[in-house]
Order: structure tokens, then sequence, then C-alpha cells
């Protein structure tokens, strides 16, 4: 297709949705954001050089306006967590989505499936996906179904799943679909795929199978997760594990809640395996990665410069719309962010967080950071020892503390990396922002990448301390700013 032409793409708050829309406007193409509520798509890098259109699936009158002048259609909708009757709403979804499609003129749709043999003992959640393929193609456009087993990616649901059973467990009671087959591919080679099949024009109409270059039990799959963290895992397989009660447990011990997580479990029952070779006929540039490359190339993200804000995390207009502390977790980060308004300009925020450690300390509780500096010096590690370069100024790389600087913006934000010693990886943030109406808003921000069930234990037995802690110094650092911000102007 030409890359001027219009793309819509549905689900755009959606995983592979947010990925895809990026890739699209690196390639040229014009984007439209089909979506429900506009604003989950604000704190998204690219919004601004999208159209972002309301409207619903499920409602077959917003669609028209969302189709206007289309040249091809992504379908990246589901309703997986929407409960017991998600593949009733699926299948109208579909056909909304499909009739609009035709009655636009759109060239083609292009759908995101699940990949499965369609036997007799297919999963409920399977089934659906690709009952919803069909039910696209009835609209009348040429469509394009890729179907794709487990995505390895940070942020997929069901690499998220083995990612956090193996991280959190050393010892695992695991049913008997650990032993089953399937075909993991990365998202990488998803969005080449899903990117490519614009210019491949006898793609359209076509069912696609895609996976990575190797078949492996789910089972590997966390085994070698855990050859990639330097973890040690035992699986243990007991027949007693329905997927009632595994969901129950993939809820408790994971973020994934058990309306999602059923679903997931029963299709784990299913082989998905390529059967057909047609995507290496139609895409021959397309080199799918082995599993543990695919891992790998996930696990880099694991860096807090690599997490992307949520939406909900988008700077709003007034401090009562700002909660004062969001605790999640994100692409296996745990992430504790804490705001305030400052009534002081951001260039002198700025300089009050940057001026933390070394001999003025740490503003709050100074004694806690000196006993955390002496322990850690007794297990081996740095301490407080280094001090900092310059009282005031600060660049990348510099040591500070037990810290060392990460990324410094002049004016505007400070990274610390943890050296210290800890089961995982740390780093602290401090970021200030003009605000509209004058003053600045600062954000401070831990981050936490866990190795294995003993990073959990860390952050959870030491979350009180760290709550208090990190609350104490974000109101110093306010109030300190403040106090400079009138010093400066008198």
């Amino acid at each position: 297709m030409p890359s001027d032409c219009l793309i819509l793409v549905s689900g755009a708050t959606g995983y592979i949705g947010g990925r895809l829309v990026p890739r699209l406007l690196g390639f040229g193409y014009r984007v439209r954001c089909l979506v429900r509520d506009p604003a989950r798509l604000q704190g998204r890098s690219w919004y601004s050089s999208v159209e972002v259109v309301r409207g619903d699936v499920l409602e077959r009158d917003t669609l028209g306006p969302a189709m206007a002048g289309v040249q091809a259609a992504y379908y990246l909708v589901h309703s997986l967590g929407g409960g017991s009757t998600f593949h009733r709403r699926d299948l109208a979804a579909a056909a909304n989505f499909g009739e609009a499609a035709r009655a636009a003129g759109v060239e083609r749709i292009i759908y995101l499936g699940g990949l499965a043999e369609s036997t007799p003992g297919l999963s409920e959640h399977l089934r659906s996906r690709q009952q919803t393929g069909e039910e696209l193609r009835r609209g009348g456009v040429p469509v394009t179904e890729f179907r794709a087993g487990v995505i390895v990616g940070s942020g997929s649901v069901s690499f998220e799943m083995i990612r956090y059973l193996t991280e959190r467990l050393p010892l695992m009671i695991c049913p008997r679909w650990v032993y089953t087959r399937t075909q993991p591919i990365g998202i990488r080679e998803v969005l080449e795929y899903l990117t490519a099949a614009l210019d491949v024009p006898d793609s359209r109409g076509r069912i696609i199978e895609i996976g990575g270059s190797e078949v492996v039990t789910y089972g590997e799959m966390m085994t070698i997760y855990a050859e990639v963290r330097g973890l040690r895992r035992w699986l243990i397989s007991v027949p007693v594990l329905t997927p009632r009660l595994s969901s129950y447990w993939v809820n408790l011990v994971t973020p994934i809640p058990a309306a999602i997580a059923r679903p997931l479990v029963e299709g784990l029952r299913n082989e998905n395996t390529v059967r057909d070779p047609l995507a290496g006929k139609l895409f021959p540039g397309i080199r799918p990665a082995d599993y543990r490359s695919s891992v790998e190339r996930a696990l880099e993200r694991l860096q807090a410069s690599n997490i992307e804000s949520a939406w909900s995390d988008a700077l709003s207009t007034s401090q009562r719309n700002r909660p004062p502390v969001v605790l999640t977790t994100q692409e296996g980060m745990v992430l504790e962010r804490r705001q305030r308004v400052v009534q002081a300009p951001a260039v002198e925020v700025y300089r009050v967080f940057t001026g933390l450690g070394g001999s003025r300390g740490w503003l709050y509780w100074n004694w806690a950071w000196r006993s955390r500096g002496f322990l850690d010096r007794l297990i081996g590690g740095v301490g407080l020892r280094r001090g900092r370069r310059d009282p005031d100024g600060i660049r990348v790389g510099d040591a500070l503390d037990f810290w060392r600087v990460e990324a410094a913006e002049p004016g505007r934000l400070l990274r610390l990396r943890a050296e210290m010693k800890v089961p995982g990886k740390a780093w602290l943030q401090f970021q200030a922002v003009p605000e509209a109406g004058g003053g600045s808003l600062l954000t401070q921000t831990a981050f936490f990448a866990p190795r294995g069930l003993s990073g959990w234990v860390y952050w959870y037995g030491l979350y009180p301390f760290h709550a208090f802690i990190f609350n104490g110094l974000i109101d110093r650092i306010a109030k300190r700013s403040v106090s400079a911000g009138a010093a400066a102007q008198k």
C-alpha cells in the first residue's frame, strides 16, 4: 500500500496495538486510532501524531466516522477479561466491524487471532478467537488473519504469566498442561508480520499461522526463562489442578486477575504449533527467533528508562486528580510513584533534588540512609563511603553515595541506579515539570526489578519502611524548593 494511505487501528490502548501504532508511523503511514476513551492515549509519545476517533466496536453507529477514508483496518480487540459472556461480545463486535468496513469501502482487514488446531476439545477462548476471524470475513472485506500462540514480550499477558510464576516460585506444583507443546513467538516478529502484510497482496484473504523457530513445552518455557534470569527452579506435575484452581493460583501469585487467567489457562491444554508453512512463503524476509533469544530481548526492557508511563499517569491539570501515591507492577517492574505540586520554578526543584547525598545528606531521616549504607558495607557493598564528586554539580556517571547517576536532564530530571546490594535492580528518579498555572509538578518514582522470590520478599517486606521514608523525602524536597524559590526572588 502507498505509505501515505490512512490506516485504522482498533485496540490501540492494548498491548499489540500500542506497539503497532508507532511502527506504522515510522513507515510513513497516516494512522487513525479507534478508542472508547481517547484520554487513555494521552500519555503516549505518539499521541500528537495520530488522529483519534471515539467509538466502540459494540456500537455499530459509532464506527462509520472511524472508517471514513480508511484503506486498511487492524482489528486488535477482544473481551478476554469481560466475564463469561466474552464470546458473544467478541462475535458481535467483529460483525459490527466487518459490516462497517464494507460500507466504508475499506480494502482489507488485518486481524491477530489465536494459534491452535480446530478440534472438539478446543478451549472457549481459542475457539472465540478463530470464530472472530470468521465473523470478520462474513462482512465481505478481505481479511488477513494471523494466528499466534504465546507472544514473548514485556507486557504480553501470556509472557507475564510465565514471568511472574517463574520469578516468584522456586518450586512449582504444575498441572499436566506444563507438557503441552507450543511455539512462542517474539513480539518483534509479530509486529513485523502485521506491518509487512500491508505490502504483500497475496496475504489478502489468507489465514497465516506464525510462530517462533522452535517448539517447546510450557514447562520448558519456564525453565529457559529461569536459566536466562540465573534462577534455579523445580517443576512438579500433578493431575489434580483444574483450570479453575490453576486460575485462582495465578490470580494469587501474579498480577493477572482470575477472570483473565482462567480462559488463558484453559487454552494451555491445546497444543498450538504451526502446521501450515504459508508464513515463510509469503514473508521470506522475516526470520523468527528461538524462545531463549526472545526472552533475552524481552528482559532488556528491565530498565527504568524503558518503562513507559501508563495513560493514567499522564499529567493532569489539578492536584485533586492526581493520586499522591501510585503503586503498580508493569512489565516485571514494581513502580512506586509520588507527586506533589510545588509553588516554585522547576529549576529550583531540580537544584534541590540534584543536591541530595554526600555531606548534605538526604533531607529526611538521614540517620536511616546512613544505617542502610553501613549495613551495605557489612555485606560487601559500597555503602555511603563514596559521597559525591561535587556538592552542587552533577553529571551522568557520577557516584552518589550508593547510587550511580544514570540520567540527568538539566532543570528537569535525575535518575539514580542503585549500586548497593539488593536482590534485583533498583532506581530512584526525580522529575520537575512546569505547571500551566505556575509552580511545578514534582514526581518521585522508585523502580524495582525483583530477581526471584527473594526480590519480591525484599520489596514487600521493606515496603512500609520505604513508604514512610519516601513520603518524608518528597515532602522535604518540596518544602526546601519553596524556600529556595522564595529566597531567589528577594
